[in-house]
């Protein structure tokens, strides 16, 4: 970073009077003080607090190193809009995701185990150091090393076979575009869900994923990339439920009885 010009104070500064709201509002909004907000806006703060940088880039929908090394005040409001619309900054990576991990002794990362109890605590504290240490972890000796795993309790019957209630070992995705009917986990910020799918990256529209269920009684989904937290591929699954050769069939036989249901009503 030597010899690199920040503008982070004056892009916060551009960007608030760009919308017209006083550092009272804006403080108020971000939930920070407006003293604080201050130091941010005439360069006071040198290193500004991680949190704070998350908080303003969520707020005016500018990726954290865009905020960091674009003077936003030289650019065409055509522009400002694009960046501001996301341009497929939410897919690459370039929205700037913190992944907390652990490591055993031997400085291998450790497998943290996220039981359905710590969902809701998972969802507020993904990023906090603090939080991902208090969780239970393991290692596999079986795993490719240099990369992350965590383990995630399913929900539903959405992916059958794969039972309710499984344990899945799953890889960490940074860049989402590579996913193409991936099986993953996606941590939802808007639903405040864990949702076990089929995930493929729509290109086409840009910074929208497609979720699918291997149970056919479940509709395809559209979900908004800026809604989603985070997203682990399926690696395996470790469940106590033999697979039975009867599933598909009674699958099968749950839509006939949907399909006489409907017909009855019809008549």
């Amino acid at each position: 970073m030597k010899g690199q010009k920040l503008f982070w104070a004056e892009n916060l500064r551009f960007l608030r009077n760009r919308k017209k709201i006083s550092q009272d509002e804006l403080a108020e909004k971000l939930e920070i003080s407006r003293s604080k907000l201050n130091a941010h806006e005439n360069g006071v703060s040198k290193n500004p607090p991680l949190e704070d940088l998350l908080k303003i880039s969520e707020y005016f929908h500018v990726a954290v190193d865009t905020l960091l090394k674009i003077d936003l005040s030289k650019i065409t409001e055509l522009k400002l809009r694009e960046l501001e619309a996301g341009n497929d900054i939410y897919m690459s990576g370039g929205r700037i995701r913190v992944l907390s991990i652990t490591v055993n002794p031997a400085n291998r990362e450790n497998i943290e185990y996220v039981p359905l109890k710590a969902k809701a605590g998972y969802l507020a504290g993904y990023n906090d150091p603090e939080f991902i240490e208090q969780l239970p972890k393991f290692t596999l000796p079986h795993l490719p090393e240099k990369r992350t795993y965590r383990m995630f309790t399913t929900e539903g019957d959405s992916m059958l076979p794969i039972p309710e209630n499984c344990l899945v070992i799953t890889e960490y995705v940074d860049d989402w575009n590579i996913l193409k009917d991936t099986p993953c986990i996606v941590i939802m910020q808007s639903e405040q869900r864990f949702l076990f799918k089929m995930v493929s990256s729509l290109v086409e529209k840009n910074r929208t994923l497609l979720l699918h269920s291997l149970n056919p009684l479940y509709k395809d989904q559209e979900v908004f990339a800026g809604d989603v937290l985070e997203i682990w591929k399926y690696h395996s699954h470790i469940t106590d439920v033999i697979p039975s050769s009867d599933n598909m069939m009674q699958q099968i036989l749950n839509c006939v009885k949907e399909i006489h249901v409907d017909v009855k009503s019809l008549q």
